[in-house]
């Protein structure tokens, strides 16, 4: 009875380890790849994909930081990343079982080393900046043709801000985006992790507190497409989201977005495999496959974000490779800047600080 037993068990554990290896498990952000896609890589490996979604960094990171989370590959942003390498959660890549990292572009793959050094832990799916989204009538109206709808000025400025107002205009929910955009304004560096630096961004946010209608990171979507604001601070991929939202309504509302002239933060979403992942394996056909140029460019046309793969861009949709909103000139790109986590005590810091900020007190 024992023995059976015993047999029975390694009978079961035999079957989830084979059945582990003929599926891949991926954990993506909601509405982030061109689905046909999923079916394809299927139907080219003969490997059946779980494929689920998410949609904020802290969901992700928990299972992360848990441990045990059943998934082969996830997407954290770049900072949730560093993070996340620096508590173990990810296995190094196996470059050898990637031959398309040949296809990826050193002008990404330069900046998200920042978070993962040679990129030993992760490859980048897409990425973007965080700027302003601009209604461009009603802001127009407000404060003539030469808006400054390209500079923070925009924002920072109160005799703006206070015309604005009448108008509407949201800020990200996201002190990790707008204190290094207030800081690189006055010209601070905005990765400081210094107190006293980061303490110097409530000075710019206090003579324009009165006149933000709202901090959030989703509700400017809509409320710029539906034309209830006028301006958001937010991420280029969801301001895009919200012109086209308006253009398929054909509402009259014009969205524009611009990564500020000043310096824009850039972000990136990062493909990594879990330390504890059932199929590495199969993990790493799924980073490969993804890396293929025309994998990438139609996952990219799908939803409208610029990606970190060079050979990609021929593939490209023009309405893609050529919107400077999505794939910035050469000149814009130099002007960007890049983050890294702040320290525990420092988080405290920065937390405390943009909760006073949010107050206005």
């Amino acid at each position: 009875m024992k023995n059976t037993t015993m047999l029975c068990t390694a009978a079961l554990a035999l079957g989830a380890s084979m059945a582990a290896a003929q599926e891949v498990r991926v954990y993506n952000w909601s509405d982030y790849i061109d689905e046909s896609l999923l079916e394809k890589f299927e139907q080219e490996t003969g490997l059946e994909l779980v494929y689920d979604v998410f949609d904020s960094n802290e969901v992700l990171e928990t299972k992360m930081l848990a441990g045990g989370s059943g998934y082969d590959v996830v997407v954290p942003t770049g900072t949730f990343l560093q993070r996340q390498i620096q508590a173990g959660a990810f296995q190094p890549l196996d470059k050898s079982q990637l031959p398309n990292l040949n296809n990826m572009w050193d002008v990404i793959s330069d900046r998200t080393a920042k978070y993962d050094p040679d990129n030993a832990h992760a490859i980048n799916y897409m990425w973007g900046t965080t700027g302003l989204g601009v209604n461009l009538g009603k802001v127009r109206e407000v404060l003539g043709e030469d808006a400054p709808v390209d500079s923070w000025d925009l924002v920072f400025k109160a005799e703006n801000m206070e015309k604005l107002a009448s108008c509407g205009v949201h800020f990200l929910d996201a002190p990790a985006e707008m204190i290094p955009a207030a800081l690189n304004y006055i010209g601070e560096d905005p990765d400081s992790h210094d107190p006293e630096v980061i303490a110097k961004a409530e000075a710019v946010y206090d003579p324009v507190r009165p006149h933000i209608q709202k901090f959030h990171s989703s509700e400017y979507i809509n409320a710029l497409a539906n034309g209830d604001i006028c301006v958001a601070v937010g991420w280029s991929g969801d301001i895009l989201q919200a012109r086209d939202r308006a253009a398929e309504a054909d509402n009259g509302v014009e969205i524009a977005y611009s990564a500020p002239k000043e310096g824009a933060q850039m972000w990136f979403d990062m493909m990594a495999i879990p330390v504890d992942a059932p199929n590495p394996e199969g993990a790493h056909r799924f980073l490969n496959f993804i890396m293929d140029a025309e994998n990438m460019a139609a996952a990219s046309n799908y939803v409208y974000y610029a990606n970190g793969n060079k050979a990609a861009q021929e593939h490209l949709n023009e309405d893609v490779i050529g919107d400077p909103a999505i794939y910035p000139s050469p000149e814009a790109m130099e002007n960007t800047y890049t983050t890294t986590p702040y320290p525990a005590k420092v988080q405290r810091v920065v937390t405390r600080l943009w909760t006073k900020i949010k107050s206005g007190t």
